[in-house]
């Protein structure tokens, strides 16, 4: 990695605090620093501009990186497809290989530049078997889980100096260099649905998902329910059903019915996933892990029970609550990222 005044790095800017602190972290470790922020869709154009302020107010030279038709063919569709199939699909972990830090190392290399650098809150770590993702100091912020799917040849290039980070100390570093964006709100939603409107969202780019009725939880046929991309696994809230009793959401089925549970229906054994990523070492049947089945997940302890191709069979030590197909699973050896992949079913 990256350790003297003559190296060059490239780092992602949003206009947004911790891409901005990133910045001064690393030029006040010597390090020569340009800027680039990516345009992935027209809701993006503010954080465009928040990016340009907050470069010139560094004297940070900035590129922007125009990627809004590879955004929406690998984030877009594949975000509309899978929530129309009743599926639960996290769009940064499909962003971060295929397009964010893609972006950015195709631009480092144009400028002739090794490194790349982004203000997520993890870190990186090189192991006998290659470089890998590492949970941040903060527990509270770590990102880890959504940088899971990085391929080496962009870890092997990735500085992420936020991650020995706490926000507050990220927060008091930008209000002495007196940013402008300072006390900005962290960003809560799904970057390019910015009104938290999914369905809305989906519809208006015509797309449709799959209709089907609610199935109580002794087999009953209930009522129709809205379509498909209305609803998630472990979902509580705006069913608009009354069964004497709270329900909520246990499986979205392929015919497009969705059948319901009550209080202790959501808890799993265990989970399969598909389309597993091991950057380190393939996995193997017997081995031991922890896993997160969500982003804010605590993670709990697993074994591998199956490991396939690109397929995963695992169980949960204890049992876990509501893992949705479409989310990612992320497994951990302590606090390194030793791979993942996307859940197909439960166990």
């Amino acid at each position: 990695m990256p350790n003297s005044a003559l190296d060059r790095i490239l780092v992602g800017m949003s206009g947004g605090v911790d891409s901005s602190v990133c910045v001064q972290i690393l030029r006040d470790q010597g390090f020569a620093v340009e800027g680039a922020v990516i345009r992935f869709s027209p809701a993006h154009d503010k954080a465009v501009e928040e990016a340009k302020k907050v470069a010139a107010q560094l004297g940070v030279p900035l590129r922007v990186l125009d990627c809004e038709d590879r955004f929406n063919e690998a984030v877009i569709r594949p975000f509309c497809d899978s929530y129309c199939k009743g599926r639960t699909p996290n769009p940064c972990v499909l962003c971060n290989p295929a397009v964010k830090f893609k972006a950015m190392c195709d631009a480092a290399d144009e400028m002739g530049i090794r490194y790349i650098a982004s203000g997520h809150y993890a870190r990186i770590a090189e192991t006998p078997h290659g470089f890998a993702v590492q949970k941040a100091v903060s527990t509270a912020r770590d990102q880890s889980y959504m940088l899971y799917r990085l391929p080496q040849e962009i870890l092997s290039r990735l500085c992420l100096p936020l991650g020995e980070f706490e926000k507050p100390a990220i927060r008091e570093m930008a209000r002495e260099m007196g940013l402008c964006c300072a006390d900005a709100p962290d960003s809560q939603e799904i970057c390019f649905i910015p009104d938290g409107d999914y369905a809305g969202y989906i519809q208006a780019h015509g797309y449709a998902g799959l209709e089907g009725w609610f199935i109580a939880p002794d087999g009953k046929r209930l009522t129709p329910h809205k379509g498909v991309m209305h609803y998630t696994v472990g979902q509580r809230k705006g069913l608009g059903l009354s069964l004497n009793r709270p329900a909520f959401v246990k499986r979205i089925c392929d015919n497009g019915d969705i059948q319901l549970g009550f209080s202790g229906d959501e808890f799993y054994d265990g989970i399969t996933l598909s389309d597993v990523v091991a950057p380190l070492k393939p996995f193997a049947a017997g081995e031991q892990y922890e896993i997160k089945i969500r982003s804010v997940a605590t993670p709990v302890a697993c074994t591998i029970v199956d490991a396939s191709d690109d397929r995963l069979a695992l169980r949960f030590a204890e049992p876990a609550r509501a893992p949705a197909p479409g989310q990612s699973a992320v497994l951990y050896h302590g606090d390194i990222v030793t791979g993942g992949g996307f859940i197909e079913d439960m166990i």
